[in-house]
């Protein structure tokens, strides 16, 4: 154990199948980070599984006890899970890629929402024995609140989703059609708040498209890298962060280090390649393959064209190209092909179990949210038995963050029936 402000720190490590279907073969090692407020230590708490977002992210490396986490830890032990493959469970590197080689793509068949479930159910009855937990799903975390629930109820005693709420038959040809006008409104804000960046991204579209630049890893920046940037554009500080990127532009007639190695560092998913490689899976079930769905999608919404005016940022999508043309995600690329062409997914949710749900689940939307369709989330909220949501603008798909503690305590609250 150590002791951070405000917080008594126990690290844990677990064996699990790689293949829950199969017990007798290989094991991977999942890290989970147990919080707890250091007065409180040696008293019975109920636990909180803080579900991050992703796919593929590591969960949050805590500072101090602040926000959301300050607010849990008056009442609860949190545990902070590296879902498989990220962090420091097993963790998915260029080396992973290189050493399964062909293998690769069968390996990360057994990284989505459902193994994750069942290494959190292992977890829970190591940690719990048999008493429920609650969980917290940010984004992401909120696709596996609604698997959890499909699949192991009996594990959970309340559930608490922030920008999460799935659409539990959304295929991935549903969600890119619905992500590119969210995008486009997105981008538009954001040029309406700085109309000067039209003018700058535009000249910098030109010099790229007339120029081989390079990145400090020897990637060569395109136009079509340079529009992924607009992923940033779904937190509250999004279009802020764009800004004052293109502030420091032009270092006289090129472009300057400083530019490139923050562009570099945005658009190189060398930290995390699971969020792109697994990017379409997740929403792979009922026979239909993925099949680059956003690459597809693109094709009805030319507005996007790397040479169209005014330039359109991209925004939570994968293409092709990217898995050619970025080192790190390149070793990914022949896996990331295999798992496209995918066709025998399993179901990940259970609709009939959600609809006869009886544990408390209570969900923010984000009406705005450009990374999870509003209109599906509500779909869901309706289907999904003992559900209580709030739908709000006032905060981005980041608000459990930006709020400090006030979306998850009026989820508390309302999950408890205390509004």
């Amino acid at each position: 154990m150590i002791h951070l402000p405000g917080m008594a720190v126990t690290d844990h490590h677990f064996s699990v199948p790689l293949d829950h279907g199969d017990r007798t073969g290989p094991e991977i090692t999942v890290f989970a980070r147990e919080i707890v407020d250091p007065g409180r230590a040696g008293e019975d708490l109920p636990w909180l599984l803080y579900l991050q977002g992703g796919p593929g992210g590591k969960s949050p490396r805590p500072l101090r006890a602040d926000g959301w986490l300050g607010h849990a830890l008056r009442t609860h032990r949190v545990l902070l899970l590296d879902q498989r493959g990220t962090g420091r469970s097993t963790p998915v590197t260029a080396a992973t890629a290189t050493e399964l080689g062909a293998g690769l793509a069968p390996y990360l068949r057994h990284f989505r929402a459902d193994a994750i479930v069942a290494d959190a159910e292992l977890i829970r009855r190591e940690l719990c024995g048999d008493l429920p937990w609650e969980t917290l799903g940010q984004s992401y975390g909120g696709f596996l609140t609604l698997a959890y629930l499909s699949r192991a109820p009996e594990g959970l005693r309340a559930c608490y989703v922030t920008g999460g709420l799935a659409g539990l038959t959304a295929t991935a040809d549903d969600v890119y059609a619905r992500t590119y006008p969210r995008v486009k409104d997105k981008v538009t804000r954001y040029y309406a708040r700085y109309p000067g960046d039209v003018a700058t991204v535009h000249a910098v579209a030109e010099h790229l498209a007339a120029k081989d630049v390079r990145l400090p890893d020897g990637d060569r920046l395109t136009v079509r890298r340079l529009q992924t940037l607009g992923m940033a554009l779904g937190m509250g500080d999004g279009a802020e962060r764009l800004h004052w990127l293109f502030d420091e532009v032009w270092d006289g007639p090129a472009l300057s280090d400083t530019f490139l190695r923050q562009v570099m560092a945005l658009t190189a998913f060398a930290e995390n390649p699971l969020y792109g490689v697994l990017q379409e899976p997740i929403y792979g079930q009922g026979g239909v393959p993925t099949a680059w769905a956003a690459e597809r999608a693109r094709q009805d919404f030319p507005e996007f064209a790397p040479d169209a005016e005014p330039l359109l940022f991209t925004g939570e999508m994968f293409y092709p190209w990217m898995f050619h043309e970025i080192e790190g995600l390149r070793p990914f690329r022949e896996a990331a092909e295999a798992l496209a062409a995918v066709h025998d997914w399993p179901p990940l949710y259970d609709a009939e179990r959600l609809a006869a749900n009886e544990v408390p689940v209570a969900a923010i939307i984000y009406h705005d949210d450009m990374y999870v369709d509003a209109e599906l989330s509500l779909r869901t909220a309706r289907s999904v038995g003992n559900l209580r949501h709030w739908v709000t603008n006032e905060w981005e798909h980041d608000g459990v963050r930006a709020s400090g503690d006030r979306v998850l305590s009026r989820l508390m609250d309302l999950a408890a029936g205390r509004l």
